[in-house]
């Protein structure tokens, strides 16, 4: 009787597990053939983002709905395939696809806590579901999970799975993939990573929204030290490499990845013609763009211009905080954070939250978490707002929101954002390629791109345009042309009655073309124009691409009254460094596909070659020789701390100072540096184009032209050079039969007689 009680539920035991078993073959058996097909992975292709470098192979940009970056298994280091496998699956290279003995210890374990703790999804298992399933619990998607893991092993070898794993995985912060997440949490690479960075990476696939360093640090931290637990009891890293990770702090990048943040602008551009080229496929098929951009050129630049702005923003005071929080007396350094996450990074000016404040001494918690003490020489720009003589709401006190930077010797002081803006734009003149932009003082303040975008007044920078035009009419540097007031009647210039002045407001009298530009004579400058005429030159500043509709023939465009952008000067003043060529500025070197194939490359018109001639040479010369002596004693003569005698250029200054310009060039390098408000108002009477502008366009050739050696220009045939005095001149009877003489074509107008030529300049200059 009892070997029945045993035998018959045995038996139905039995019986039941063979019916399992047979319907679960019945299920492979009509489920398998049905499975999605391999070839997503087998022929993975990832959503990959557009990549924008510099010419040199830097990274400036990323643009794409997914942070992804693919890495071929073999190139991830040991340690971090460990910590992942430490963290997921710790018998990845031994099970077929399913973990049986993982899934045992997971229903053990969850049964004796009572609680569904532990899963036992495999590297292998969590492929199948990324790629081909839904994420919904269900026991058909499970069993649908098994059968694709065990058809993905059948096919593929576990490291390509495990290859498949690492790049797919979304692991928080829109990033897929551990090489992504490294950049964007820790901006690295993945082979710079350290042990502790590695195990926080591996804790995240869990559960990347809960265990986000970013959202949740203290729960990601929990995570992190069970993963470094897990590598020490796999014998993955020894005792002194497991207490190393555990005392390491980590630095999280809380704000998006930027790369090259100073080239913000240059990306931006890109992405513009990427988009118009290719739509949404630009986001998602890998491209590269490599622009013509340098990197050396580009640091130094975006170094001169900060620099330019700060020093110009110092010279006009502190104008107190940039808020105000309200901090209770225990306040968090977690408030503290969530307070200064509202508050945009720009670059080396740090936002901070003022923790106490005296006339002695401040305190104040960075972004990063560091509480720094700022004392003495750092206090000195915003001394006065830490007494009681500026208004309260400007006063520095406990809760208000600062900027701090670091000095040359690593000191904090307390400094500001720069409400002023900026362009700059460096470009060779021998192809147009830009070797430098910057679009602005920030990017992430103000995405509105100054070098291309903003149309200003270029002031007395523009005069160039016309002394080359004097030039080609007949004009020498040694023309004298009589510096004295002038009253315009409104019928000339389109406008009011005008009685213009020099900046200085005195007169010189008599004087050469020369030292007419070199002193930027507002009065010379106009009689120039009356004697070519306004229509003549405004056809002739086309031949520099400017559009004749932006400068309306009138006298007023002698004084650069026109509207014109920084990347328009810069292609102007690069027909006069090229010896008269007209090349157009250009930022895209060549598009990549993902797999390195070359889609389109710029072919540029180089100076020489295919690039139009606009100019004689000749006059190119001249023009460069005149813009010599601006910098060698003129309004430019500050740029004589450079110790070099190939550097040419002009600076501009706007009524009431509203702009502040410096264009200048070396023989193989044009540069313009432009200053202002977006809305515009002056930068105060003393800041001129040599005051404000001019520093920047220093500070930018000094690091650029530093390996650069002298250029020695050679003159031109038809150019005759004679030793004159440049306060004196010559007659004009000796300059126009001379000249005519030695140049027959250049400058005098067909079937105009040198006596006509000269009676009507007499007439017009004196």
């Amino acid at each position: 009787m009892s070997k029945r009680w045993i035998t018959y539920p045995l038996a139905a035991l039995i019986g039941l597990l063979v019916l399992a078993v047979g319907v679960v073959g019945v299920l492979i058996a009509i489920t398998y053939p049905r499975l999605p097909s391999l070839e997503t992975i087998t022929d993975y292709r990832p959503k990959i983002p557009l990549r924008i470098y510099t010419r040199d192979g830097v990274q400036i940009g990323e643009f794409g709905e997914e942070r992804r970056a693919f890495v071929k298994i073999e190139n991830v280091p040991l340690l971090m395939k460990q910590a992942v496998l430490a963290a997921e699956d710790e018998r990845f290279y031994e099970h077929g696809g399913i973990d049986y003995i993982g899934i045992t210890r997971a229903a053990l374990s969850n049964l004796a806590s009572t609680q569904l703790r532990q899963g036992a999804s495999t590297i292998t298992q969590q492929v199948a579901k990324n790629f081909f399933l839904s994420g919904e619990r269900t026991f058909s998607r499970k069993f649908n999970e098994a059968l694709l893991a065990f058809k993905i092993e059948h096919n593929l070898s576990k490291d390509k799975i495990l290859e498949l794993y690492f790049n797919q995985i979304y692991l928080g912060q829109r990033a897929y993939g551990f090489a992504a997440a490294a950049q964007t949490y820790f901006g690295k690479n993945l082979d710079q990573l350290s042990i502790a960075e590695m195990a926080m990476l591996a804790g995240l696939p869990k559960a990347p929204s809960s265990y986000n360093p970013v959202a949740n640090p203290k729960r990601a931290k929990q995570r992190q030290e069970y993963v470094i637990r897990r590598m020490r009891e796999l014998k993955f890293i020894n005792d002194e490499q497991l207490a190393q990770a555990k005392e390491e702090k980590l630095y999280v990048q809380r704000s998006p990845v930027n790369f090259h943040s100073d080239a913000l602008y240059v990306a931006e551009m890109v992405r513009q013609v990427m988009y118009d080229r290719y739509k949404e496929a630009a986001y998602t098929q890998g491209f590269k763009v490599y622009t013509t951009v340098d990197k050396t050129h580009q640091d130094a630049a975006y170094v001169a211009v900060r620099k330019g702005l700060q020093d110009y923003d110092r010279r006009h005071g502190y104008r107190g905080p940039e808020g105000i929080v309200e901090l209770p007396t225990d306040a968090s350094d977690d408030l503290l954070e969530d307070e200064l996450q509202k508050v945009n990074d720009a670059g080396d000016l740090v936002p901070a939250i003022v923790l106490s404040a005296n006339v002695k001494s401040i305190s104040a918690h960075l972004k990063n978490g560091e509480t720094v003490s700022i004392t003495g020489n750092g206090l000195k720009f915003a001394q006065r707002h830490l007494t009681d003589k500026v208004n309260p709401a400007n006063k520095i006190t406990r809760g208000a929101i600062i900027r701090v930077q670091r000095d040359d010797k690593g000191n904090w002081l307390v400094t500001q954002l720069p409400q002023v803006e900026t362009a700059f734009v460096a470009v060779d003149p021998n192809s147009g390629a830009i070797r430098a932009l910057i679009g602005g003082f920030d990017y992430s303040r103000n995405n509105f791109n100054h070098v291309t975008q903003a149309w200003r007044q270029p002031g007395s920078s523009f005069k160039p345009f016309i002394y080359s035009a004097a030039i080609d009419k007949g004009f020498t540097p040694q023309s004298i042309i009589n510096d004295a007031p002038l009253s315009i009647d409104p019928s000339t210039i389109g406008g009011q009655h005008w009685e213009p002045k020099n900046y200085d407001g005195s007169f010189s009298g008599p004087m050469t073309l020369r030292n007419a530009l070199t002193k930027s004579k507002n009065l010379v400058s106009i009689r120039i124009l009356m004697a070519i005429t306004p229509q003549y030159g405004q056809e002739y500043i086309t031949r520099f691409g400017f559009d004749p509709k932006n400068h309306p023939p009138y006298l007023t465009m002698a004084l650069g009254a026109g509207s014109v952008t920084p990347l328009q000067m810069a292609g102007g003043y690069s027909v006069f460094a090229n010896g008269g060529y007209r090349v157009t500025p250009y930022f895209i070197d060549r598009i990549e596909d993902g797999k390195g194939n070359i889609l389109a490359k710029t072919q540029p018109e180089e100076a020489g070659k295919n690039a139009k001639q606009v100019i004689d040479p000749r006059n190119a010369f001249i023009m460069t020789s005149i813009m010599s002596d601006v910098v060698r004693r003129g309004t430019a003569a500050k740029a004589m701390t450079l110790g070099r005698t190939d550097l040419a250029g002009k600076t501009g200054t706007t009524n009431d100072q509203f702009d502040a310009w410096f264009a200048g060039f070396q023989r193989n390098l044009v540069a313009v540096a432009w200053m202002g408000y977006d809305q515009p108002k002056s930068l105060g009477n003393a800041e001129t184009g040599g005051q404000a502008a001019l520093p920047i366009w220093i500070n930018y050739m000094g690091k650029a032209l530093k390996n650069e050696p002298e250029f020695k220009p050679s003159v031109p045939d038809g150019v005759v050079a004679r030793s004159m005095d440049t306060e004196t001149g010559t007659v004009v009877d000796y300059f126009y039969e001379e000249f005519q003489q030695t140049n027959p074509n250049l400058g005098i107008d067909s079937g105009t007689s040198p006596a006509q030529v000269q009676d009507e300049v007499k007439d017009m200059l004196f």
